[in-house]
């Protein structure tokens, strides 16, 4: 792999670094098994997510919304962590800061160990009473009651994700660009750097002096501002950057 030669010069600045954030995006649980669930592939009986994924297909047929959902959480459901995600949160017992955050919702950082994450869009894991605002974790692969019930006031629970059209949670993602232009370095692994607001938070990392790393199958808008640009599978590039820290130690 010809990025090798710039493995060791990433790896002494991350040696004397402590803050260390990470944004990472589809790409990373694709290595799993994952689909993305958009366009052509992501087709469930004659819907797109797209027409899924919003609050108005949830107030107009909640049952037919959460049935997509509960075939999504069963596609999820046995899929493992790579061994990115297993990096990455062996590196928090490595580094005295690490942040991660995530546009994903499947849930497999927290299954590889990870405990510091902001999840941008939710987590599909996640339950959310449309009356009272209270989450809750809900793993039951497939639900009993679809669409399923808020045990305290019996009002609809909703899936605690980002729909279209809605906000990102103001709270979490103003601690995405805290941790983001508080890093020394971050690292944008397998996110296309097209979709906002998450596309700035690199761009936010860079112009408070971090220096950026992205690892990617393919460029994206994102590289030619990175200062280490690797090409290819996160579950390949990062126990290449985690061997050679390894040695340093």
């Amino acid at each position: 792999m010809s990025e090798k030669l710039e493995i060791k010069p990433l790896v002494e600045i991350l040696h004397n670094t402590k803050r260390v954030a990470v944004l990472t995006g589809a790409g990373i649980s694709a290595e799993s098994g994952i689909p993305t669930f958009r366009g052509e592939e992501g087709l469930w009986k004659k819907y797109r997510a797209e027409e899924l994924a919003t609050p108005t297909a949830f107030g107009r047929d909640p049952q037919l919304v959460w049935e997509w959902y509960d075939w999504r959480r069963g596609i999820i459901s046995p899929k493992e962590p790579n061994p990115g995600h297993k990096i990455l949160a062996r590196w928090e017992k490595v580094f005295p800061g690490v942040s991660l955050i995530t546009q994903n919702i499947d849930g497999l950082h927290q299954k590889a160990g990870s405990e510091n994450i902001l999840e941008l869009h939710g987590n599909i894991w996640k339950v959310r009473c449309i009356e009272e605002g209270t989450i809750s974790e809900n793993f039951e692969t497939p639900l009993k009651n679809i669409p399923p019930s808020c045990p305290k006031c019996g009002a609809l629970l909703r899936p605690h994700v980002v729909w279209f059209g809605e906000s990102l949670d103001p709270a979490v993602l103003h601690n995405a660009f805290l941790l983001s232009s508080g890093c020394e370095v971050m690292f944008v692994i397998g996110t296309s750097a097209v979709v906002q607001p998450a596309a700035s938070l690199p761009l936010s990392a860079a112009e408070a002096g971090a220096k950026v790393v992205e690892i990617n199958i393919d460029p994206t808008p994102l590289t030619s501002y990175a200062d280490f640009s690797f090409r290819g599978k996160a579950g390949e590039i990062l126990p290449l950057i985690d061997d050679e820290l390894k040695g340093m130690s």
